[in-house]
């Protein structure tokens, strides 16, 4: 039943974002900007009710209150594909930095053009860098919520973290606000794989961390702080009734996780 509800909603995610690019596409570009932000927020809530009425996910997300309306970094776990497209329905207005080769696939390039978002070209890093911040820099002071994937790429759920500069460099020449996201997708929507499986993916938003750390204080601490939060997450998968498939490296953080929080009560 797993493989048969995995394989129908593997097809039907496929099928809905082609049909909201497609038939939305004669009017979206001639959208304001705020009226085209709609359109991917009514993917993203119907990929939801399609995840949970199919595979049986829900959704729940802790601390919302943390997430500032003014311009900020959102940085943010990166497990699964479905953080790529969930994550915008957390944020007011969102602007994501994403690799340059997602712009030149039809229709979904079109449509991110259209939102603002910031593409970067990874092959050359110096120039890529300060195109990115040069746009970064406009998008905060339009207001807007940067989206960044500290890893740069997706980890599975336990693997070695790998926090890269990029995120860094934006905090210090910014000057603005990080607001770290942690979740635990990855186990429910595995990386390369074909399963997706039924429980509840749970989202942590963490209190943002302030302007004036330095480079190595602010990397320390937003680590610390998102795969500290992430082990949280992983406890409450393992306490779920089924839990979904947890491996040996999850387990680790598991019990990590209870260590803390046994410590934080004798404290």
């Amino acid at each position: 039943m797993l493989h048969l509800r995995s394989l129908l909603f593997n097809i039907v995610w496929y099928v809905n974002i082609l049909a909201h690019m497609i038939l939305q596409s004669p009017w979206y570009f001639f959208l304001n900007h705020e009226q085209a932000q709609k359109i991917p927020r009514r993917w993203t809530a119907s990929t939801h009710w399609l995840h949970r009425i199919i595979v049986g996910t829900k959704v729940e997300v802790i601390g919302q209150e943390n997430m500032l309306e003014e311009g900020c970094i959102v940085a943010c776990k990166h497990q699964s594909v479905w953080e790529f497209y969930a994550v915008n329905s957390l944020v007011r207005d969102s602007a994501f930095v994403l690799k340059d080769e997602l712009m030149k696939i039809p229709f979904f390039g079109w449509y991110v053009a259209k939102l603002g978002h910031i593409p970067i070209r990874r092959g050359d890093k110096g120039r890529a860098m300060r195109g990115m911040i040069s746009m970064a820099r406009d998008r905060i002071a339009e207001g807007r919520q940067l989206i960044i994937f500290p890893e740069g790429t997706r980890k599975a759920p336990g693997q070695e973290p790998d926090y890269r500069y990029g995120v860094t460099r934006m905090y210090l020449d910014l000057n603005c606000p990080v607001v770290p996201v942690a979740l635990n997708s990855g186990l429910y929507w595995p990386r390369r794989k074909f399963l997706r499986h039924p429980g509840t993916i749970r989202v942590k938003i963490l209190e943002p961390i302030m302007p004036g750390l330095s480079a190595k204080q602010f990397t320390t601490e937003l680590e610390r702080r998102i795969e500290g939060a992430c082990d949280e997450l992983y406890m409450l998968a393992s306490q779920d009734n089924p839990p979904p498939p947890l491996n040996e490296a999850v387990m680790a953080r598991v019990e990590l996780a209870k260590k803390r929080l046994e410590k934080a009560k004798s404290d």
